[in-house]
């Protein structure tokens, strides 16, 4: 390691220098650099330009977990250990998580009952959908974005974005997600009691489409959870750190972030790791 050092450093101080302070030799480690690499570090060095490749396109913010399935699923053998070490060794760390857990102290929903009821598990797709909107701060103010979740596949199917927080945000939503899936059997829509899901041309709108409406007891977004988690993911992973002049830019960005890295490329670690889309074909597959 006291060599790496000196090689890596060498065009900023005298190796000569460096050997001195280090407590090394100057004709060891001119011995050393002169010396095959060994296959182990042969292959750490191939294994760290996948990690790097995965690291990076997830806009560094995968752990060492999905970078591991990244790295296997393009042909290289390791354990997560290895790739945990190379990780650390070369400063790849992903961005922790912005938020602890809500308290829980809702009470029972007087608009609809939680039929949901916190099963976050769906057998097939179309089958519970959840619903929710967050906001983004831009140069020009508040934009608005609305995003309908599928249970099953934890896929984005609908989303609306806009400068107001009024009823057509969510209902363009909903009906991005109705045009996308098609008209399903047995649907039920989840969501907060807020006035947007409450309002007359809403609740209209789940009715004239066959879809059941559920909603979480009043301040207790547990009983959102997983739409909580895309959203947590959603600012974590890319809204954050940035700072957005336009709205414009801010629905770009959430844009790419949703349909070029969500839904078909981000692991899922509750999809065993898959992304939504390949869980959603591997479904459709068996």
């Amino acid at each position: 390691m006291t060599f790496a050092f000196v090689a890596k450093h060498r065009h900023i101080w005298p190796v000569s220098w460096m050997c001195d302070v280090l407590g090394v030799s100057r004709s060891g480690f001119h011995a050393w650099l002169k010396r095959p690499i060994s296959a182990r570090a042969s292959y750490d060095a191939k294994l760290v330009m996948e990690i790097d490749k995965s690291f990076k396109a997830s806009d560094r913010t995968y752990g060492a977990r999905r970078i591991w399935r990244d790295v296997l699923e393009d042909g290289l053998s390791c354990g997560l250990h290895r790739i945990e070490r190379l990780m650390r060794q070369n400063a790849m760390r992903a961005r922790p998580k912005r938020r602890g857990k809500p308290k829980d102290d809702g009470e029972r929903s007087v608009i609809a009952d939680n039929i949901l009821d916190r099963d976050f598990q769906a057998d097939r797709p179309n089958q519970k959908w959840l619903a929710d909107f967050t906001y983004i701060w831009t140069a020009e103010g508040w934009l608005y974005v609305s995003v309908v979740l599928d249970l099953f596949s934890r896929r984005v199917v609908g989303w609306s974005m806009k400068a107001d927080r009024d009823t057509s945000l969510v209902m363009d939503a909903l009906m991005m997600a109705v045009w996308r899936r098609g008209k399903a059997d047995a649907l039920l829509h989840h969501s907060d009691q807020g006035s947007q899901y409450t309002s007359e041309q809403f609740q209209r709108l789940l009715h004239d489409n066959g879809i059941t409406c559920s909603m979480s007891r009043t301040g207790n977004v547990w009983d959102n959870s997983a739409m909580e988690s895309f959203f947590s993911s959603l600012k974590t992973e890319r809204t954050a750190r940035k700072v957005y002049r336009t709205r414009n830019a801010a629905r770009a960005d959430v844009f790419d972030y949703i349909e070029r890295f969500y839904n078909p490329r981000r692991r899922h670690s509750k999809l065993g790791y898959l992304c939504p889309m390949a869980f959603e074909d591997r479904a459709v597959q068996t």
